[in-house]
This record gives C-alpha cells, sequence and structure tokens, in this order.
C-alpha cells in the first residue's frame, strides 16, 4: 500500500510539473525574431502585394516598433497608412496620414500622405473621372467631402510641383460642385416646405462658397421662388436679373411668349 501511495504522490507531481511547464512556454514563436529591418519590410511588402492587409499591417508596425529609426520605420508608417485605405477603412488611414505628416513634414513623399489622406475622405479609389458620371455624393453629409477637399488643397498648396496635383486639382473642381449641390439639396428641401427664408439662407450659402459652381444655376431659382413666395419682389426682381446674366440660356428660363404666368411659378 505505501508503494502505492509513494507512486501516486510521484505522479501527481509529475503530472503537476508537466502543466506548470506548459505556462512557461510561449504561446507562439515569433518568427519574425533576427529579421534585419530590410527583410521585416521586404516579408510585409510581399503580403501587400499579395493582399494581405492585415498581416502587412502587423510586419509593418513591428518593424516600426524594432527599428524605429531610420528610413525602414519612416516608409513602414506610410505603407500602414496605405493598407488601411486598402481595407476600405477611411478612419484608420486617415489617423496614420496624420501621424506621419506630423512626424515627417518634410518627407520626400509626405505631399503622398495628403494625397492618401484625401483620397480615404473622398470615399473613392484613384480613377474617378472615369466614372463621375454615376456617382452623387450632395446628398450626404459634407463633412468628409469638405475634409477630403481640404486636404488636396493643402497639398496642391504646399507640394503645387507633385505628381499627385493634378489628380488633386480634379478631384477639388468635383468637390467643389459636390459641396454647392448639398446646399442647394438642402435649399431645395426647405422651398418644397415653405421655409422660404432657410431656404434663401442655404441657397446664398452655395453662392457665396462656391463661385462659379454649376449647381449656382438652381440655386439662384430657388432664390427667385423664395422671394416670390415671401411676396418680396423687389428682390426677387433683382435675382432674376442676375440668374438672366449669369445663366441666359437656363433650363429654369422659360421663353414661352404665350404663358400668362411669370416662369417661375410654372415650376
Amino acid at each position: 500500500m505505501r508503494s502505492l501511495a509513494v507512486k501516486a504522490g510521484f505522479f501527481a507531481l509529475l503530472v503537476s510539473l508537466l502543466l506548470g511547464g506548459c505556462g512557461l512556454l510561449p504561446d507562439k514563436v515569433d518568427e519574425t525574431t533576427g529579421w534585419s529591418a530590410e527583410k521585416i519590410y521586404t516579408e510585409a511588402k510581399d503580403a501587400m502585394n499579395d493582399g494581405a492587409y492585415d498581416k502587412a499591417i502587423k510586419l509593418f508596425e513591428k518593424l516600426e516598433a524594432r527599428y524605429p529609426y531610420g528610413r525602414y520605420a519612416q516608409q513602414a508608417q506610410l505603407e500602414v497608412a496605405y493598407a488601411y485605405f486598402k481595407q476600405l477603412d477611411p478612419a484608420s488611414t486617415i489617423t496614420a496620414c496624420d501621424r506621419f505628416i506630423r512626424l515627417h513634414p518634410n518627407h520626400p513623399n509626405v505631399d503622398y500622405a495628403y494625397y492618401l489622406k484625401g483620397l480615404a475622405n473622398f470615399g473613392e479609389d484613384p480613377g474617378f473621372l472615369s466614372e463621375i458620371g454615376m456617382q452623387d455624393l450632395s446628398e450626404r453629409d459634407p463633412k468628409a467631402p469638405m475634409d477630403s477637399f481640404y486636404a488636396f488643397k493643402e497639398l496642391v498648396r504646399k507640394f503645387p510641383e507633385s505628381k499627385y496635383a493634378a489628380d488633386a486639382t480634379a478631384r477639388m473642381n468635383y468637390l467643389t460642385n459636390t459641396l454647392a449641390s448639398h446646399e442647394v439639396h438642402v435649399a431645395r428641401y426647405y422651398l418644397k416646405r415653405g421655409a422660404y427664408v432657410a431656404a434663401i439662407n442655404r441657397a446664398q450659402t452655395s453662392l457665396k462658397n462656391y463661385p462659379g459652381s454649376p449647381a449656382n444655376e438652381e440655386a439662384l431659382f430657388v432664390i427667385i421662388k423664395s422671394y416670390d413666395g415671401l411676396g418680396m419682389k423687389d428682390l426677387r426682381d433683382d435675382s432674376e436679373r442676375v440668374m438672366r446674366k449669369n445663366f441666359p440660356k437656363s433650363k429654369y428660363l422659360t421663353n414661352d411668349l404665350n404663358q400668362t404666368s411669370p416662369w417661375w411659378k410654372l415650376w
């Protein structure tokens, strides 16, 4: 019996040591241990090319943590921003871009950080002009388009010779009309509900902040209709003169000589 008790005790001790020893083992061996900065960067780029963005982000972040100084760490920060962009994660993209701009304002590729930030807020991949006719951003929250506009504006202002400047300018032009169209969309909403003062204010915002936008044709029409609704004939007529001068061929101007009512009442 004593022999059995000793064996049982020894077995229990052995099991305890084995179980306890398991806790001393690492959960997973880090295969990157001992890798150089160049090696980690190359592997991360390969992961990017394969579309494995999560893996790439982890490797780039590991590179920066392990080798915080030097060109590989700086480039890794920019690559992380692009990986988030490809993952369709605009918030993380913008955060990464802002960090890079703050840490490396004189980096030769900082213009790309501004460009990528603008793209993340814009919400479209490069090459948007080929499909621009299918887009209508005027009814969505204007904050992102506005942030996009200012990111592109900073890029063009600070780096007019950047290879991204031309595309950024084209996007700014598109965003200008988008933001103007948003104001007119809201103004039209107020007009339909008889909130004439609110309609005038939103239409005037478009005219003031986005001069030259095609959306301002309708903005003037909304103003004319609203002044007419308020019975303010002088301001209505002044606005009509402005519209006829700036948009003489406007679709809103009816030239039917047989009409018996003012053209703005026909809409």
